[in-house]
């Protein structure tokens, strides 16, 4: 399983790398492994305004309808539209051609309260 070790990671698995005050977030290898094969996702709009641990969209697989929520508060200013025809970049990529979206971070301190790669191994191993 493919955990890297400059993510921050959510207990609900997503995934966030920091650039700047960017973050790209996308669900983790884990949880696609989880979903099985994706076959849709349901993005927010580019200028809407993200709360920490709320939901911001949907991702539909074979198995399951789950929610995906914010690692932290921000303003989306990209959505990966690719996904719309490509969902299954998610199983095949997840932390690369498979990002969801990016946010201007709002609340810099909401980044304390995320996961490093080594306490979210611990996590998926319970």
């Amino acid at each position: 399983m493919n955990i890297p070790a400059e993510l921050k990671y959510t207990k609900e698995h997503e995934w966030v790398k920091i650039e700047d005050k960017i973050a790209t977030i996308g669900i983790t290898d884990y949880a696609q492994g989880e979903l099985g094969d994706i076959v849709f996702i349901e993005l927010p709009t580019v200028g809407e305004e993200l709360t920490q641990l709320k939901p911001f969209g949907t991702i539909e697989a074979v198995k399951a309808v789950s929610d995906i929520y914010a690692p932290i508060s921000g303003k989306v200013v990209e959505v990966n539209s690719s996904l719309d025809d490509e969902p299954m970049s998610i199983n095949k990529d997840p932390y690369g051609d498979g990002w969801i979206i990016k946010i201007e971070i709002s609340v810099p301190e909401e980044l304390e309260k995320l996961l490093d790669a080594d306490a979210y191994k611990e996590l998926i191993k319970a």
